[in-house]
């Protein structure tokens, strides 16, 4: 039977619930030393005086530092920020000291005891208030540019016979991943070696090598598990390990840095707030005639870094005239960063207009959706591998019973509550920007190990490499290992942008089928085989077996081939090759009541069907999918962080104030998949999803509430007083 397609359990699960998982935090090294940061306490101006006579003394402490005598630093990349290197203040909770101790309550106390003072000015940290000076970066988050266009927009707008135009916000929120931001950094020589938890070990292997000038064989960065990263633990987070692994050189001890939650609301990045304009036209059939999609969001004041783009405007509908452009506010708070999902912020605006659009019409938003579907990429022109959206339409609405909906908002009802049936596509670019490597060695038991820079954040990549591996290799689940999580494995690209399926997936599928056919050779080639002297593509591999696909009955065993053979065989795979970019997309349909008189909104119900080509795991994926519905959910109705306007201090740095839709919140989900291979993946059919089911959802759910009472709240999230403030 087939590893590939089974919901198999997460290999490393046992592990995890037991304890016996290992994370970054939980390393012993001999000798570690523990690091306690020290935050500004104001968001614009200098640091005028540190003074650390009183914590430097106090007991158990290695060295207090700051500005005055870490030394100078490279940055790891133009646009990051590497704290302890001036006295500038550019956001409330910036590191500006910090203290390393022998032990964590003796650094806790010390750091209370450094004095800083500040020349403050006052901050800017309202992206509403900063719209006149928004401005276009040099380039894209996408590596574009920042205005995009096709076609004439303003007069295909013009002469549409109907048009919309709306306006959306949306907030900073935070990743809040399980466990914390953590590093263990240990110096032997000139050699460094870092525990870390990352979803990016060679950009974090490259930045430490940019950082302290090393070659790539002296840094080395292990992280075997990761309890969720989100975005939180890319490479923004190179900054932070830079600074542990500079403390770790001048103590002369390894260094243990573990954030606070509340420190991570400052020190990991956050999805930047947004305003976002869409206009859109269409004949009165409902063909789209133009798009014009303005998104403009905040980045830091100074090295701002800008991560959310326009792109599904320009890749998803048939539309001849298209504009997006993308434009950036400066403001006095910490870098933004990539969070799961960055395209939910830019499809929530689109999946809203066009159900505006859809009113505006008095036409059907599914009908809509499935008038203007495309095959091919609309910005690139290159035609989808696959791309069965219009099933996602059409079996989600069958599921959900969408046709019964009643049009007219505010007609459905059950008793004091008002319900709503909302519905909007999620769309995801799903990975693809390179290759990862890998290495395959075969035992002489027989028994397979593949080796990959890559990492598991919680959405079973452990188990899914293994089962593609023991599909191409021909090997029972049982007989292969995957290892991954250290720089010293073929590298691999980030865990982000769902692209460790396609990217990872199809290195380990490369370097699998040239084992596998190394193996052949050795068994065609051996004079004591039953298979000896067989043309290679008459033999095929199945079970741990090889045998000759004409006479079944004639085969041989992986063992025995590897037994005279005499030796293990290696085959690595290097990383590099270029991959098409693909999309991963769905349907997704939601069922929500409002109570009239409280203003409160409960989702009571969730369809989702998503075509992520072929499935690797049906339990993986599904769990994916639960995790994506639920975090849009909190994007919906709950998830914004609050900020004090005029210190520029974050308000909720904790899970008390900032809100997560927990188990009470969450209904009974429908989610299923179309499950077709997409030929143009290299890994086995399958695409990149992870976050392809957190967009759109956002968007049903704000559409089923104006459908529930007939006024539409553009500004997430909808709370009960904008509810309220709209029945009224």
């Amino acid at each position: 039977m087939n590893a590939v397609g089974r919901p198999v359990a997460r290999v490393d699960g046992v592990a995890k619930v037991t304890g016996a998982a290992r994370y970054a935090a939980d390393v012993q090294v001999p000798g570690v030393t523990h690091a306690v940061l020290v935050g500004s306490t104001i968001a614009r101006g200098r640091v005028t005086a540190i003074e650390v006579s009183e914590a430097a003394a106090a007991t158990g402490v290695l060295g207090v530092f700051t500005h005055e005598n870490l030394g100078r630093l490279p940055r790891p990349r133009p646009q990051d920020f590497l704290p302890l290197q001036d006295d500038l203040i550019r956001y409330a909770g910036q590191p500006v000291a910090a203290v390393v101790a022998r032990t964590l309550e003796q650094a806790r106390h010390a750091a209370r005891l450094v004095a800083v003072s500040y020349r403050a000015d006052t901050p800017r940290t309202v992206l509403a208030d900063g719209l006149d000076a928004a401005y276009l970066p040099p380039q894209g988050p996408d590596g574009g540019d920042n205005v995009y266009v096709r076609g004439d927009v303003e007069a295909a707008l013009t002469s549409a016979p109907v048009t919309v135009e709306a306006t959306y916000t949306t907030p900073m929120q935070h990743h809040n991943p399980m466990e914390p931001p953590a590093t263990v950094a240990a110096w032997d020589g000139d050699r460094l070696t870092v525990h870390e938890s990352t979803q990016n070990i060679a950009g974090t292997q490259e930045g430490l090598m940019t950082v302290f000038r090393l070659p790539r064989e002296k840094v080395r960065v292990i992280s075997p598990y990761v309890g969720g990263g989100f975005g939180a633990k890319g490479t923004s987070a190179v900054p932070r390990i830079a600074l542990a692994a500079a403390l770790a050189r001048h103590v002369g001890h390894p260094v243990r840095l573990v954030l606070t939650r509340a420190e991570s609301y400052t020190g990991n990045g956050h999805r930047a707030a947004s305003h976002q304009v869409v206009r859109v036209g269409a004949t009165r059939d409902g063909r789209l005639t133009a798009i014009d999609h303005t998104l403009t969001q905040q980045v830091a004041g100074i090295e701002g870094r800008f991560v959310t783009s326009a792109r599904i405007t320009r890749i998803l509908y048939a539309c001849p005239n298209v504009r997006t452009t993308q434009r950036a506010v400066a403001l006095d708070l910490a870098n933004a960063a990539y969070i799961r999902a960055p395209d939910t912020v830019t499809s929530h605006a689109l999946e809203s207009a066009l159900d505006e659009l859809s009113y505006a019409l008095g036409l059907d938003p599914v009908t809509l959706r499935i008038r203007n579907w495309s095959a091919t990429n609309q910005q690139s022109g290159v035609r989808h591998g696959s791309n069965h959206l219009r099933t996602c339409y059409e079996r989600g609405a069958e599921r959900f019973g969408w046709w019964r909906r009643a049009p007219r908002p505010g007609s459905m009802r059950d008793g004091d509550w008002l319900l709503g049936w909302g519905m909007a596509t999620a769309a995801h670019t799903a990975g693809g920007r390179e290759m990862a490597g890998a290495e395959v060695i075969i035992g002489v038991d027989g028994a397979a190990r593949i080796r990959s820079g890559t990492h598991d954040i919680g959405t079973g990549t452990s188990t899914v490499m293994r089962q593609l591996g023991a599909d191409v290799l021909g090997l029972p689940m049982a007989e292969v290992r995957f290892d991954l999580g250290d720089s010293a494995y073929p590298q691999a690209p980030a865990s982000s942008a769902s692209a460790t399926v396609p990217c990872t997936g199809a290195g380990v599928v490369r370097a699998a089928t040239a084992a596998r056919d190394q193996v052949i050779a050795l068994a065609v080639a051996d004079e004591s085989s039953p298979l000896h002297g067989l043309p290679p593509a008459r033999v095929r591999a199945a079970d741990g077996h090889l045998f000759d696909l004409d006479r079944p009955a004639r085969r041989t065993s992986f063992r025995d081939v590897l037994r005279r053979h005499g030796r293990p065989l290696r085959v690595t795979s290097p990383a590099g090759e270029q991959m098409v970019q693909a999309v991963s997309t769905g349907a997704v349909f939601t069922e929500v009541a409002v109570h009239r008189l409280l203003g409160q909104v409960r989702v009571r119900r969730v369809v989702g069907v998503y075509d992520p080509g072929r499935v690797l795991n049906e339990r993986t994926a599904r769990s994916q999918a639960v995790g994506g519905v639920i975090w849009g959910i909190g994007v919906a109705l709950s998830e914004h962080t609050l900020t004090d306007p005029h210190l520029g201090r974050i308000l909720t740095p904790n899970l008390s104030g900032y809100l997560v839709p927990v188990a009470a919140d969450v209904p009974d989900l429908d989610l299923t998949f179309i499950d077709r291979p997409d030929p143009a993946s290299p890994a086995l059919g399958a695409r990149g999803f992870g976050e392809a089911p957190t967009t759109g959802l956002s968007a049903a759910i704000g559409n089923a509430v104006h459908h529930a009472i007939g006024h539409r709240v553009r500004d997430l999230p909808i709370t009960q007083d904008k509810v309220l403030a709209a029945l009224a």
